[in-house]
Order: structure tokens, then C-alpha cells, then sequence
């Protein structure tokens, strides 16, 4: 996508990336160079095709976040070379996060082994500055430079968000790089402060020169930028070597599936419980679980349920059943007992049988193993948690709903905390 966009002068322009104005939007124009460095430019080499490999990168990383819930300054693709993108201000740190130590990490922290596993991940910044090398900060440093970014003071909160997205960020791409069978070794991300909305989203690019990528979990077919670090003599032979991994890199980030390979399947005892089942699917939607809805009562055609419990089973796709049904519900227990896969009892209670359509659903005959939920969001978090257990792209909408969930009470915390000092400071004044 390339839009009707008039480029106007020179914002930045590091080793890797030219940042232009777009007159007239809150946009900005990001071109990758040609280029490949390493030790902060102590290596430097042009690599023709290096553009549109990383363009390419980095716009289906970003794709994939975007579309898992989290937010990005990507607006589109810019011919081969670009990206329009919201206009940040940069925020100089980059934000490192590791799964294995390797690297530089060795030679921090002698006496860690080369393989050592961070559980849950190691997360590390580093304050941008070449001419000191990019040193390490600790938290307490990022917070007492007490830095002023986009009219924004980058306090504990700001760096909490930070801390929480780039975890976040590193897992849903881990689990995509999972699916296609290789480990993501370590990453480095960073952020900026929208100039319009004034968020901190995740901003810059993520491409071969972000990560260490090793297929198979092995160290010695590496894809990432790690092969040219390691070259002692840079040869056109070695050069395209690295452009090779670089293309298999975002061409293996296209064969990932565009959408879930499985679904649920809410079953209905009655057509009274539609609207019930509606509230369900609609949560489905939300977390990217494909679904479908049948009207079937276990007690009144059990002939017919088994035979679509047969279909569904016999299609070969990745299922949970939901079964809805109150009073007496035969539905989930028939279903449980004749399938092998996950059934999931949502009765849609009222007031006046509550209790007892719950334990009739609660009470299973013995050998029967469907659980129980009673809210129809309850009821489509359980299926797609399921479902995410082989579907990586379900795992990582989990995965944002549950950091923005994070995000969301983290900052109506802080909105309580200026509404107390504000309160507070009143009341001083009038004293």
C-alpha cells in the first residue's frame, strides 16, 4: 500500500532507517536502508534487498500484534522500502527480553551456562547512546533520569506499561515462532509516546536485526542477524548468506495461518436459549474462536445430537462443545459421553431454579468429566483457553486480553491515586 501521501523533509535518519514527515497528518514515513550493521556501525555493509526483507518483517510482526489486541504505531505499508506509522517521540531505551541466555548476557553474568532458561522471561533495558555503548539500566535508573517524553514523565507507571507490554509482546511472538517450529531465542522492542493519542504504543520496526531466531531450537541454524556478527571476513558469499536467512525469515512468517484451525460448537437444548448463546458467540468473536450454534435436545432426539456430535467429531477439526441447557440438562453429560473431546456445561440460569439447575449439571454420572461455568464470558474464555493449548493465534488474543486487562486497572489505579492527592490538596488549602 503505498497512499497519497506527499513526503516532506528529513525528521531522523539512524544506520538503518530514514524517518520522513508527511505534511499534513500525524503520520511519518520509516524507510529501511540497504544496510547492515553490528557493534553500534563498528561493522557496516550494504546489502541490496536487506529494505524490503525487513519492510516485510516488520509488517507482518506487527500485523500479528495488532491483531491480537495490542497496539502499534503501524498505519500501512509504504511500497517496498516503508511504513506509514503514527508520529512518536521515541523513548531512548530498548527494552531486551530473553528466554535463553546467550550473547552478551554471558558476558554480564559469568558463571550462567550458554542454554540457562529464564522462566518467566528475563527482561532487561538499555538506555540508547552510542557513545557509551548502549549501557544497562536498572529500573531505578530508568526512573530516577526522570525522563521527559512526548510531555510525558517516564515515572514507575510508564515504565510498569512498558515492562508488562514488552513481556506480553515477546510471548505471543514466541508462541507464533513455536508454530513454526522455531525458538525465539531473545528480542529488543521500543516504544514511543503517540503525538496524538498520547499512549505509549509499541513503535520503531522488529525485524532479522530484533531477534535471535533458531529453527528447531538449534543454535547452529540461526536466522538472525547473529550470522553477520560472527563473521570475521565479510565476503559477498557470507553477505548473501545473511540475506538468504533474512528472506526465510519473512517468508516463513507468511505461511502462518490467517486464521484458527478449530472452533466451538455452542449446542442449544431450546430455541429459548438463543439469546443466551448469542452472549456466548459474541465473546468467542472477541477472542478469535471460530463457532457455530445448533438447536438439539439430548432428552427429546437423542438420536439426533449423537448424530451431530458424530458429524462435528468426524470433520477432523478441533472442537469444544457448549453445552446450554437448564432444568434437567441431559445435554452436556450426553455429549461428554460420547465424545472424546472437551464439553463445557453453560446452563443459563434464573432466579427461581437456580440452585437446582445448577447441580443438575454439577452432578454427572460417574466417568464424565464436563465442567461447569455460569456466564456466558466464563463459558467462551474456558473453550478458547481449550483451544489456544494448539492454536497460536487464540493464545495470543488470551494473551493481550489479559495484559490489557492488566493495563486497565493499572491506570484506573492511577487516575484514583491523582483524584486522593487532588482531594487531599484541596482540603490543605482550605486548612
Amino acid at each position: 500500500m503505498s497512499g497519497d501521501y506527499k513526503v516532506g523533509k528529513v525528521l531522523n535518519e539512524g544506520k538503518t532507517k530514514i524517518i520522513h514527515e508527511l505534511p499534513g497528518t500525524a503520520h511519518v514515513l520509516i524507510e529501511s536502508k540497504d544496510r547492515i550493521t553490528a557493534n553500534n556501525a563498528a561493522k557496516v555493509n550494504e546489502l541490496e534487498g536487506k529494505a524490503a526483507i525487513s519492510t516485510s518483517t516488520t509488517c507482518k510482526i506487527f500485523e500479528i500484534l495488532e491483531a491480537a489486541g495490542v497496539k502499534t504505531h503501524l498505519i500501512a505499508r509504504h511500497g517496498d522500502k516503508g511504513i506509514i506509522a503514527e508520529s512518536c517521540d521515541m523513548i531512548p531505551i530498548e527494552w531486551v527480553t530473553r528466554r535463553v541466555a546467550t550473547g552478551s548476557f554471558l558476558r554480564r553474568n559469568p558463571g550462567v551456562k550458554e542454554g540457562y532458561r529464564f522462566c518467566p522471561p528475563k527482561l532487561e533495558t538499555f538506555f540508547k547512546d552510542d557513545a557509551n555503548d548502549d549501557p544497562q539500566w536498572s529500573n531505578e535508573q530508568l526512573i530516577e533520569a526522570k525522563l521527559e517524553i512526548g510531555g510525558q514523565l517516564i515515572g514507575q507507571h510508564e515504565v510498569d506499561l512498558m515492562g508488562r507490554m514488552t513481556v506480553c509482546i515477546f510471548e505471543i511472538l514466541e508462541k507464533i515462532w513455536s508454530k513454526l517450529e522455531c525458538s525465539l531465542i531473545d528480542m529488543k522492542i521500543e516504544f514511543g509516546v503517540s503525538k496524538k493519542t498520547g499512549e505509549i504504543v509499541l513503535a520503531d520496526v522488529i525485524d532479522s536485526d530484533s531477534w535471535r531466531l533458531w529453527p528447531s531450537g538449534d543454535k547452529r541454524l540461526m536466522k538472525d542477524k547473529q550470522v553477520y556478527r560472527n563473521l570475521e571476513v565479510v565476503t559477498p558469499e557470507a553477505l548473501d548468506t545473511v540475506k538468504r536467512n533474512f528472506q526465510w525469515v519473512a517468508d516463513r512468517l507468511e505461511t502462518l495461518p490467517s486464521k484458527p484451525g478449530c472452533r466451538a460448537v455452542i449446542f442449544m437444548g431450546s430455541p429459548s436459549d438463543m439469546d443466551y448463546c448469542q452472549k456466548i458467540e459474541k465473546q468467542l468473536t472477541k477472542l478469535g474462536v471460530p463457532s457455530e450454534l445448533r438447536i438439539c435436545s439430548a432428552h427429546k432426539e437423542t438420536s439426533e445430537t449423537l448424530r451431530l456430535l458424530a458429524q462435528y467429531e468426524g470433520a477432523g477439526i478441533p472442537t469444544v462443545f457448549i453445552a446450554v441447557a437448564g432444568r434437567s440438562n441431559g445435554l452436556g453429560p450426553v455429549l461428554a459421553g460420547n465424545s472424546s473431546w472437551p464439553v463445557i456445561n453453560a446452563p443459563p440460569l434464573t432466579s427461581d431454579w437456580a440452585a437446582e439447575d445448577i447441580w443438575s449439571s454439577l452432578r454427572l454420572p460417574s466417568g464424565l468429566g464436563c465442567g461447569t461455568v455460569i456466564t456466558p464470558d466464563a463459558a467462551a474464555t474456558a473453550a478458547a483457553q481449550i483451544l489456544a493449548l494448539n492454536d497460536c493465534l487464540i493464545w495470543s488474543k488470551i494473551r493481550a486480553k489479559q495484559l490489557q486487562t492488566w493495563l486497565s486497572l493499572k491506570e484506573s489505579d492511577r487516575e484514583l491515586m491523582k483524584k486522593i492527592s487532588a482531594e487531599n490538596g484541596a482540603n490543605g488549602a482550605v486548612h
